[in-house]
């Protein structure tokens, strides 16, 4: 919990702000970003500590220039060492405070469709809400707190990644479950809802509001992955669920699966809980399918050799292509398709993979374009836009930020 004294009172006449610093939490890492956002958004430096309770571990830092100010090893044993590495180096090596702190909380649940300024109210409630996240809220709630507690002049703001997705219908959001069980929030809630949300931004600043409002499929291609179908720019349908497990094969999450598969586990070879998380959100996926990695280049490059490397990536081309369909045909049509993320930013070949024999929906690849990574990679012939975006989730923390605190001023 956090103290009185190191929260923001949402009640204050002025919470003004100009030094906004994000921080993104995530089940083995913790990026950050500080920008100056009253003479625009202007980046000061990005960082992260990833790897965190690895050997890889590894501290990062970078200014506006893009010049390595820190890149260093380190021992981290969990998050909460992670956090105090972290926090500790902003403190004491940065003369900047920041006026305010966006963190990224993985998990709203039923209860917040938007960002929230942190009173002790909100913490309580965040902690009532780590049963919907276990493997990411406890971690962005130790952020919140050391960030408090360094920061204690700093207004600290909540910025929920399914929030993007409150906008689903509810055919889209519900499962057949008894009210009863439903009643506790058990539902779809979607996830990178942060990512999504500053694609929607970029594409209206860059492109235009025709693009931006028409049929799209967004597909955000990383180390977790996940597709969204978005019509006249809200979220109608999305792949993950409940947890952040569910949905597309991953890295090493095993995606969607048919719920008796749990009940074998449990009756039939007798694993517990624990055991069944973990390998869901660490041993599945593709590094449970290929035995090797759950990277995606180093699978591609193993392909040749390894019958098990190529199923995996065959299986990850297979439903996300497959999904690129069924959005297509929830939407009534497709006008879009935009790739991010650290696969779909990178992998022509899995671009090309996924968009391969789509030409019934009218996607058409330019492999010229494709190969170079350009912005457009859709052909002249190709009724759908096909693009590659890098997404910014810490920039689009901090324009949430800058945003709600503009409202209580």
């Amino acid at each position: 919990m956090l103290p009185d004294s190191f929260v923001s009172n949402e009640d204050d006449e002025e919470l003004h702000m100009s030094i906004v610093m994000a921080v993104n939490t995530g089940s083995s890492s913790i990026r950050f970003a500080l920008y100056r956002m009253d003479k625009g958004e202007i980046p000061l430096y990005t960082g992260a500590l990833t790897s965190i309770a690895s050997k890889d571990a590894m501290f990062s830092v970078i200014d506006s220039d893009g010049h390595a100010l820190i890149r260093e090893a380190v021992c981290v044993a969990d998050h909460g060492a992670a956090c105090e590495h972290v926090f500790g180096w902003l403190h004491d090596s940065n003369t900047l405070r920041p006026d305010a702190v966006g963190h990224r909380i993985v998990h709203g649940g039923p209860l917040y469709s938007s960002p929230q300024v942190v009173s002790p109210a909100l913490v309580e409630s965040l902690h009532g809400l780590v049963v919907f996240a276990p493997q990411h809220l406890p971690q962005a709630l130790q952020a919140l707190d050391h960030a408090s507690r360094l920061f204690p002049g700093s207004t600290q703001v909540a910025c929920f990644d399914t929030a993007f997705h409150r906008s689903m219908p509810d055919v889209a959001r519900l499962y057949a479950l008894p009210e009863e069980v439903r009643r506790h929030g058990v539902q779809r809630y979607g996830f990178h809802g942060l990512s999504y949300q500053y694609l929607m931004s970029e594409l209206e600043r860059t492109v235009g509001t025709e693009i931006a409002r028409g049929r799209l499929v967004l597909a955000h291609l990383g180390h977790g992955a996940s597709m969204a179908a978005v019509k006249e720019g809200r979220s109608i349908d999305t792949t993950m669920g409940f947890s952040p497990a569910g949905g597309l094969v991953m890295s090493t999450r095993s995606g969607d699966l048919d719920p008796g598969v749990l009940l074998f586990l449990l009756e039939q070879e007798h694993m517990d809980a624990a055991a069944i998380t973990t390998m869901i959100n660490s041993g599945s996926g593709m590094l449970g399918l290929s035995g090797i990695s759950g990277d995606m280049q180093m699978l591609l490059d193993a392909v040749g050799d390894s019958p098990r490397a190529r199923q995996a990536v065959d299986l990850f081309c297979y439903q996300a292509k497959k999904t690129i369909g069924a959005f297509a045909a929830a939407m009534g049509g497709l006008d879009s398709v935009i790739f991010t993320g650290g696969i779909g930013e990178h992998s022509a070949v899995i671009r090309q993979r996924l968009c391969s024999g789509l030409g019934f929906l009218g996607i058409e690849l330019d492999d010229g374009r494709n190969h170079h990574h350009e912005p457009v990679i859709s052909g002249e012939a190709s009724r759908v836009d096909i693009r590659v975006m890098a997404t910014n989730e810490e920039l689009m923390i901090a324009r949430l930020v800058a945003a709600e605190l503009s409202a209580h001023e």
